[in-house]
């Protein structure tokens, strides 16, 4: 079995918002349909139906008045479940080299949390991680089901990278990738591999496992050396019209998709 000449990057055509979300007071009035949405729960016309429904909660009461005004430190239970009023926020960056993903470094180093600064009031965190040289996409959001929908497992998200490699690969090497190595965590399973120049030196490759460095590893295990590795899709949306240290807000219509 030989192994494919080209490996196409994913195309989008998806845009990104005109406008930001807007930020809100804590003594703000807003539709009660309004603040359910923001929690996530749903859109605005099916919140209606369920504050009908008598499905909500403000305060320890049912409120079933549609138009119903509450404020964003109300609290607001559906199903046994308090809501945060908070707005939730999607940001994809296309992160560069040298910012580590977490929330805070005590060494000072720079973090992607510095390039996002000014995308919303607010906090947000990143899904997942990318090493500190691990160029590409990453999602960041205050969406903690999403968020765990998307690191889970269990959930297959697809991930495509380009990987440059030191040297050209070998036919044998490409064929046991593909197959799957066995590594000391277990078997790397690799959804997809490709070759994206004459060289051998650049490929593709797509997975859906998330486990630590792995994409790293596998090229290691079999003697090479990652000299460049950039994540050019994650979950369906990819880099189109982002630049490197640059990000955006996602669309509703990614927002949905990735939820679903």
């Amino acid at each position: 079995m030989k192994p494919r000449r080209k490996f196409n990057k994913a195309k989008s055509s998806l845009k990104a918002p005109e406008h930001p979300p807007k930020k809100t007071n804590a003594d703000e009035l807003i539709r009660l349909n309004k603040y359910v949405a923001n929690a996530g729960v749903c859109s605005r016309r099916e919140a209606d139906t369920l504050i009908s429904d008598g499905e909500i909660k403000v305060n320890g009461k049912v409120v079933t008045e549609l138009g119903t005004k509450v404020k964003l430190n109300d609290k607001v239970v559906y199903k046994g479940k308090v809501l945060n009023p908070e707005k939730l926020v999607y940001v994809l960056l296309n992160k560069p080299k040298n910012h580590i993903t977490t929330t805070d470094d005590p060494e000072e180093r720079k973090t992607v949390m510095q390039l996002v600064a000014n995308a919303c009031e607010e906090r947000i965190y990143p899904v997942g991680r990318l090493d500190r040289n691990t160029t590409g996409l990453l999602i960041l959001t205050n969406d903690g089901e999403l968020a765990d929908k998307l690191a889970h497992p269990s959930n297959n998200v697809k991930k495509l990278y380009q990987v440059d490699i030191d040297k050209p690969i070998t036919d044998e090497d490409f064929l046991k990738i593909q197959d799957g190595l066995k590594l000391e965590d277990g078997v790397a399973e690799v959804d997809e591999i490709g070759l994206v120049n004459e060289t051998r030196t650049s490929l593709g490759l797509q997975i859906h496992i998330g486990r630590n460095r792995i994409v790293r590893r596998i090229f290691e295990h079999l003697g090479y050396t990652v000299e460049r590795l950039d994540r050019v899709m994650y979950a369906g949306l990819t880099k189109k019209d982002l630049p490197r240290g640059h990000w955006r807000y996602l669309t509703p219509q990614e927002v949905q998709q990735l939820k679903r």
